[in-house]
């Protein structure tokens, strides 16, 4: 594996730190209209890697994996959206890494801030390739130790800016200036500080998954402790009712919100809608960066109890810190009942609820979403009530479903109504064995790309418009779904049917 910039263990990689940078096209401005040569297939889309010398990341790993499957995807138009997508997060976001330093900073694609949520998933496609290569797994190890030190200094903020020795200039949020949060945040350190449940899930996830992948425990240090500490310690204060028994009202944290700000002003002084306990674990804010209607978001606490389970069994693994892998298969096990005791009617999993009575029934295209229950690992796609929910979803009854001409599924309320989003449809394609399902959905979304050969954040049904050219996290992924279908379906993408699983 060699990396694209000159580079040996102890030397930072540091975008626009090398002469060939100067000449590198911002990708954003780059992902806006077609670049290289175009696929064979009927669509013609364009090859938008960025030349070697201006990517972020270079893996030998990955270039295996992009050449093994392009041979064999029977569409080459699909072919090459796989070859643009799945080294996008390498290709472009890797703003700094320093291997002696153990830190990484990554981007999120046209938003230059690093989101615990986002980074996760960026990265979920490499999970299988880290054994071979080391210095994708350091890459990785580097990512986790950067974040562990965001998480324990800031537990309940989700986006972050550069670390201090990366020497990159922290960027100024607009929309995050005058919103104040409680407990106060330093804006040098925090890019924006909304509490997303997922996003210490995420968290948990890229640790798990790097170990699940390489057995090594070594990213369990001091600072990794201290954030899986906090993590517990925000579990406990967001599972608690809004009033106590004598009506005093319990806030560990609560973000106003301002005019100036993407998100309205929260009511209940920053604190939202009331919740009662449940046993749940309230949320201020969606996977989407919306606030939340209610507090208790199902898919959040869903994703939660698969990672804490792992958390457990990573500590138990390594014989370490048995007193914090028991609260973890405790909280576990108390949040995975409340889900099936408080937030199912008719055998339909609401997206949020608060404990009252209170059942708010849609779905939202960011994942952690109810469609993408079986991806998260909470239930296996056949279980009754998620083939019930999942009807409703991909339905009316789902204000957030839309159906147009040339393009129909999942939005939600950060893009307008009539704007499903793809990743949407990347979740319904894992949620499902139908093999016409999965074939409608997948070319939904090839179809849809404005000719860029990219995946979109959002497409408007009524015009094909889109938001976000350079989303690193929707390219991210869609090649992992490609490479589940290339072991779970490969009769339905590949020319020989068989099945393929890099490293096998």
């Amino acid at each position: 594996m060699k990396l694209g910039l000159a580079y040996s263990v102890g030397t930072a990689v540091l975008l626009g730190s090398a002469v060939s940078y100067a000449q590198c096209p911002d990708y954003t401005t780059y992902a806006e209209t077609p670049q290289g040569n175009l696929s064979i297939g009927p669509l013609a889309l364009p090859y938008m890697r960025p030349v070697p010398a201006c990517r972020t990341f270079n893996s030998s790993a990955v270039e295996d994996v992009i050449s093994n499957m392009t041979a064999r995807l029977r569409d080459p138009d699909l072919a090459r959206l796989f070859e643009n997508s799945f080294p996008n997060t390498l290709d472009t976001t890797v703003k700094y890494f320093n291997a002696t330093e153990n830190l990484a900073f990554i981007i999120t694609g046209d938003i230059t801030a690093q989101w615990l949520r986002d980074t996760g998933n960026q990265f979920a496609q490499y999970h299988s390739l880290l054994s071979m290569d080391q210095e994708l797994a350091t890459l990785v190890k580097a990512v986790i130790n950067n974040e562990a030190r965001y998480v324990s200094q800031y537990p309940y903020c989700g986006a972050f800016q550069p670390p201090s020795e990366s020497g990159l200039s922290p960027t100024v949020n607009g929309y995050a200036i005058d919103v104040l949060v409680n407990p106060p945040v330093d804006n040098q350190t925090v890019f924006e500080c909304k509490y997303e449940l997922d996003s210490l899930c995420s968290f948990m996830k890229l640790s798990r998954s790097y170990y699940q992948a390489t057995n090594d425990s070594s990213f369990i240090n001091d600072e990794w402790n201290l954030a899986i500490s906090q993590i517990l310690r925000v579990i406990y204060e967001q599972s608690q009712a809004t009033f106590d028994d004598n009506f005093d009202l319990v806030s560990y944290y609560n973000w106003t919100g301002t005019a100036g700000s993407l998100s309205p002003a929260v009511n209940n002084g920053g604190n939202g809608e009331p919740k009662a306990y449940t046993g749940l674990v309230g949320t201020s804010h969606r996977p989407s960066d919306d606030l939340s209607t209610f507090a208790y978001l199902t898919p959040a606490n869903a994703m939660l109890t698969v990672e804490l389970n792992y958390l457990a069994d990573i500590l138990d693994s390594v014989g370490q810190a048995s007193n914090v892998s028991q609260l973890a298969r405790y909280y576990s096990s108390v949040i995975s009942d409340a889900i099936w005791n408080t937030t199912l009617v008719n055998n339909i999993f609401a997206y949020e609820t608060n404990g009252f009575g209170g059942r708010y029934v849609m779905d939202d295209a960011n994942v952690p979403s109810l469609l993408s229950l079986p991806y998260l690992g909470f239930l296996d796609m056949n279980h009754p009530a998620y083939i019930a929910t999942r009807q409703v979803l991909l339905s009316r009854a789902n204000p957030y479903y839309v159906v147009g001409q040339n393009f129909s599924g999942i939005g939600g309320p950060h893009e307008d109504a009539w704007n499903p989003w793809p990743m949407a449809l990347v979740s319904s394609i894992y949620g499902t064995d139908n093999d016409e399902e999965i074939i409608q959905n997948l070319y939904l979304i090839t179809n849809n790309t404005a000719g860029l050969g990219l995946i979109h954040e959002s497409i408007d049904i009524y015009d094909s418009t889109y938001t976000r050219p350079w989303f690193a996290w929707a390219n991210s992924y869609f090649s992992e779904m490609m490479l589940d279908l290339a072991s779970r379906k490969p009769h339905l993408i590949f020319t020989d049917g068989q099945p393929y699983i890099p490293g096998r």
